[in-house]
């Protein structure tokens, strides 16, 4: 069995690492770095140097390949994930888009693949689990609550990023969507701060983010559902300082030095090395899950940390192990049906729920329930 990973950053390589301990592994990425690091760490898996944004070459890449994982930055993620599934690939993807990614459904029953989305921790596993229990209960609220967090934070933003700024900053502006009383509401991300506190970690601020994604049209029949982002106390009123300042605006040009830039752009540009996470730098993932109905109450938390044995950190293994679970499903035969798939279409099935979650616990990111 012959898998393409397409993107070698800091999930991609997590995902190429597991998934080359069982199959033939060929990683694609425009990082020369991305691409050594991940070979100095398996010699085995093969790489590529190449411009993912050229789709036109998909066909001939990916023709010696049985299944494609897709986990490019966000900006790219609709476009990648449709130039593979026309390059007619089974695919899981990881790149967390912000279009539908069901608008692709017809497309991929047409090229008869298996394509499951947004296979990550959150979206993901919190997917899995609200799909599970829509089969057993009638639920009547959804709470969802997630941070990926430095062990060592640091004034002024108290955060380092496990993904591109670019990808954090879009959950800092794009509009959340909710369900609230069985319809649609959207409020504005960064809205409705509460403070939670969590053993081991200590108070935490939670603020609206649009990260239902597909819930919002797959489980329509919950009347309650949403989902908050976890930070640090204070991390968010400076975003708010620079949201208010100008500096995440996409929109307008300014010309520096006769270069057209957007804030948004030397925004982004300034964060990565602020917060990039160093080599070896300890984080931690936490995450609390609840399903409330029929006079029950069903919670599902997560704290998983860097592993220093692995090297490998903790965000990229709580994405990574959940994707590589579903590419597994789909190599089993355990899941075969053919269009596009969300993780909550997915987890419904008790046997492929059980299976990730098994999946996850042999690679110690474990979820307690109760």
């Amino acid at each position: 069995m012959t898998i393409a990973v397409l993107g070698a950053g800091m999930v991609g390589q997590a995902i190429a690492l597991d998934l080359a301990k069982d199959f033939s592994v060929t990683a694609f990425d425009l990082n020369a770095r991305n691409l050594e690091e991940l070979k100095k760490r398996n010699t085995a898996v093969q790489t590529v140097l190449a411009d993912l944004s050229v789709f036109a070459e998909y066909p001939n890449w990916l023709s010696p390949f049985d299944i494609v994982v897709t986990a490019v930055p966000g900006f790219m993620g609709y476009k990648t994930l449709e130039a593979v599934i026309n390059a007619g690939k089974n695919v899981v993807d990881i790149s967390f888009f912000p279009e539908d990614a069901l608008q692709l459904d017809k497309l991929a029953k047409s090229k008869n693949v298996t394509v499951i989305t947004d296979c990550g921790v959150a979206p993901g596993v919190s997917n899995f689990i609200i799909g599970r229990y829509s089969e057993e209960m009638k639920i009547d609220s959804f709470e969802c609550y997630v941070g990926g967090l430095p062990a060592d934070p640091k004034p002024p933003f108290y955060y380092k990023a496990p993904f591109s700024p670019v990808d954090v900053i879009q959950e800092y502006i794009r509009p959340a969507r909710l369900m609230e009383n069985g319809k649609i509401v959207t409020k504005p991300a960064l809205s409705e701060r509460e403070m939670i506190s969590f053993d081991e970690i200590g108070e935490l601020e939670a603020f609206n983010t649009d990260g239902l994604r597909s819930l919002i049209f797959t489980m329509g029949h919950i009347p309650d559902m949403k989902e908050k982002t976890l930070r640090y106390p204070g991390h968010i009123d400076v975003i708010i300082a620079l949201q208010q300042a100008g500096f995440f605006d996409a929109a307008t040009k300014l010309r520096f030095r006769e270069v057209d830039i957007t804030p948004l752009e030397f925004t982004s540009r300034l964060l990565v090395a602020d917060w990039k996470l160093n080599p070896g730098e300890e984080e931690f993932t936490i995450m609390k899950v609840i399903v409330k109905g029929e006079g029950k109450t069903i919670e599902y938390n997560l704290l998983d940390r860097y592993d220093a044995a692995t090297q490998t950190s903790s965000m990229a293994r709580t994405t990574g192990y959940t994707c590589t679970a579903a590419v597994n499903l789909i190599t089993q035969k355990m899941f075969t049906e053919k269009g596009v798939f969300p993780p909550e279409l997915v987890g419904k099935d008790k046997q492929c729920f059980d299976f990730v979650m098994n999946y996850l616990a042999a690679r110690n990111v474990t979820w307690t329930k109760k």
